[in-house]
């Protein structure tokens, strides 16, 4: 499903300019993270200091209740969930498909301002995969437009709540203002600290590993490393979720009873907890959460042993 928070009030704002030379043409050896025109600087301070209702309770984790059972310090660092039903919820109440993806952004939003105030430092979402891209038409183009109005709508929540955005997948599949649109919200957040939000659009693990490989060759083939210095860490250095502090996640969540990961991080959830909810997204909840968080802290992990 597509991310978006819509939190009120916010104003929508116009994409950002275009930049000087598109993202997705400059070589990947030349930096690990393609060049991000940011925000203008004027744009950037009336998002930051534009309204004054807080969506969120911006008390420091530490002073919050955690409902009980919960510890905090067992709390998983970075969590991604799989936002699995959105479809099958709006069948089941005969509407239409896009009423299921409306009300699974309902869900992200309350997941978000959970992880917020409990304390998780990173959510990872799988928001559209690589396969996605072979449904139909109208449901794909209905789901970038959505992307690019979310994003619009939400910006400036990012900047008072301090919540950083990372985009991963192959974006030159995406509509190039939204590619634009992407890349600047990333750089204009890359700042923000509290938590950050991981949004995999047209992403697979298979690319991922894949995009990886050919990095690493290249470097190779130029000279930068000798094959025989490939290792697990600079393979690691060229995955997309080097854009963390925290790569691997802790906790992988997937909805609506499939027991499956759906080519979703391959390399990082190695050792990652798995827990598969019966609800469907939108349906998912505080309660939801509040289950598969006491489900891994109950958890002894092993790491392979």
């Amino acid at each position: 499903m597509p991310f978006s928070l819509h939190f009120s009030p916010t104003p929508l704002i116009t994409a950002p300019s275009p930049l000087s030379k598109p993202f997705f043409l400059v070589p990947y050896y030349h930096t690990l993270h393609a060049p991000k025109s940011p925000l203008c600087s004027s744009m950037e301070h009336a998002l930051t200091h534009q309204g004054k209702q807080e969506a969120f309770d911006l008390r420091p984790e530490d002073s919050q209740t955690l409902p009980l059972g919960l510890r905090r310090d067992a709390m998983p660092s970075h969590v991604a969930v799989i936002m699995d039903g959105n479809r099958r919820w709006a069948r089941l109440r005969d509407l239409p498909v896009r009423s299921g993806y409306e009300a699974g952004v309902e869900s992200l939003r309350k997941i978000v301002e959970i992880c917020c105030k409990w304390g998780i430092k990173v959510l990872s979402v799988f928001a559209f995969s690589s396969d996605n891209w072979f449904r139909p038409k109208v449901e794909v183009e209905f789901l970038m437009s959505l992307f690019e109005r979310g994003m619009q709508e939400d910006t400036g929540i990012f900047f008072r709540e301090n919540i950083r955005i990372s985009v991963i997948g192959d974006l030159t599949k995406l509509p190039k203002a939204l590619q634009e649109l992407m890349v600047n919200l990333e750089e204009a957040t890359k700042n923000n600290t509290r938590f950050q939000l991981i949004v995999a659009v047209s992403y697979s693990g298979h690319y991922d590993v894949v995009q990886a490989c050919q990095r690493l060759a290249l470097k190779a083939k130029c000279g930068l490393i000798e094959p025989s210095d490939i290792n697990v860490s600079l393979m690691e250095q060229e995955l997309e979720t080097n854009c963390t502090e925290f790569p691997h996640p802790d906790l992988l969540i997937r909805t609506s009873g499939e027991f499956r990961i759906s080519n979703f991080m391959l390399w990082q959830l190695a050792y990652t907890e798995l827990f598969f909810a019966q609800s469907l997204w939108p349906d998912f909840g505080e309660a939801e959460f509040l289950k598969a968080l006491l489900a891994f802290q109950q958890r002894q992990r092993r790491y392979g042993v």
